[in-house]
């Protein structure tokens, strides 16, 4: 079996599928499916790839759902690498390849999983289903909330939700999420006087401007870390100005900013709260700004008739890597901002999480096959016990 994931996670790798470009991985995934008699829907939007497939129609109140990505980030240097990144080379164990743990290498843990399961129970009493986009590493505009938004209208029915993305830190399983923080983004345009740097007394720097307000900004805590969540955090990503010369002041300059916050505050209060610490310093600018996702927590209701993913995934880790997760709710954004919409109860799990959107991002094979015993553990929970 450990070959075959193997093989699989490396056709995947091949695929030279960076955001929102799927490249034929789905079409890889596709043809498993349709061996297991899954039916499939395809959901494309522009330059997105979107599938949701279901295998069962037997107790639609018990579906569990596979979510997942086949869209990468882009490599980078390619020359920095050992191997080139869309070649999937083993080498010392480790199987070397943009994208392998986040996260294509659990797609493949998931689909072998779900196939071993279906031929070992063929009539199991529920649903397993996959929800697969080519959208999670861009913009997110055409991907998972599109496919969301289509279920939600025609009363689909989720239940679980196990997300792929890579969580773990030391070994398999040891940290799992059932949530993330917010972001927003922010473009925040100083206007200044653009001059000679000669004649400065005749310009008016921007980036002189901005000094104070930077300080500000970098010392301020947002709001506090809590029992499900780290603190809000305040980035800024870049600073530019469209001024080449090196005897030119700028006439203006833009910052970009990103938040992740958590349950603590809302992203309007940190609007406010910035727009407040700017008009302080700066007399002329304007701001834009883009919610990406608010915070989202996973956590079981009060129906004591419906299992509880994370006992469920706890349990499976420890039965199969003798580790009890944490659950850490840090990282970036994920998918399950929108399917937590559908009242699915949502845990990610997936790979190590050390090398992802690095130079030679790579998983040690024997990791792959721990991967799938334990989601192959979680199918089996859920829909036969």
């Amino acid at each position: 079996m450990l070959e075959q994931i193997i093989n699989l996670t490396k056709k995947l790798v091949k695929c030279h599928s960076i955001s929102p470009f799927d490249a034929g991985c789905q079409n890889i995934l596709i043809k498993i499916l349709k061996q297991l008699k899954f039916n499939i829907n395809l959901i494309n939007i522009q330059d997105t790839n979107n599938f949701w497939a279901i295998h069962n129609n037997k107790n639609i109140h018990n579906t569990l759902v596979f979510a997942g990505h086949t869209d990468v980030v882009p490599p980078g240097d390619i020359k920095k690498w050992k191997f080139n990144p869309f070649n999937a080379v083993i080498y010392k164990n480790m199987l070397y390849g943009r994208g392998v743990c986040d996260m294509k290498g659990s797609l493949a843990a998931m689909f072998f999983a779900a196939k071993k399961f279906i031929i070992n129970y063929p009539n199991y009493n529920g649903r397993l289903a996959f929800l697969i986009t080519s959208d999670e590493e861009s913009n997110a505009k055409n991907g998972t909330i599109q496919v969301i938004n289509k279920l939600l209208k025609e009363k689909e029915n989720l239940n679980f939700c196990i997300l792929g993305e890579p969580t773990s830190n030391k070994i398999i399983g040891d940290n799992i999420k059932n949530g993330r923080r917010g972001s927003l983004n922010i473009q925040l345009k100083i206007i200044g006087i653009q001059g000679h740097v000669a004649y400065h007394h005749l310009a008016k720097n921007p980036i002189h401007m901005i000094i104070p307000l930077l300080n500000e900004l970098i010392l301020i805590k947002w709001s506090k870390k809590n029992s499900f969540f780290p603190k809000t955090s305040m980035q800024i990503t870049k600073i530019s100005s469209n001024i080449k010369n090196y005897n030119i002041i700028p006439g203006n300059i833009i910052l970009y900013i990103n938040f992740r916050f958590n349950n603590e505050i809302c992203y309007k209060n940190i609007l406010k709260i910035l727009n407040n610490i700017v008009k302080k310093y700066i007399i002329n600018y304007e701001i834009k700004w883009e919610l990406s996702g608010l915070p989202f927590l996973s956590i079981k209701d009060t129906n004591i008739l419906e299992k509880n993913l994370i006992k469920v995934v706890k349990k499976s880790i420890y039965a199969i890597n003798h580790k009890y997760p944490t659950l850490i709710n840090n990282g970036g954004t994920s998918d399950g901002r929108f399917i937590i919409k559908t009242g699915a109860q949502i845990v990610e799990l997936g790979l190590i999480n050390s090398t992802i959107h690095k130079i030679n991002e790579c998983v040690h094979i024997n990791d792959l096959y721990i991967l799938y015993k334990i989601y192959y553990k979680i199918i089996k929970e859920i829909l036969l016990f």
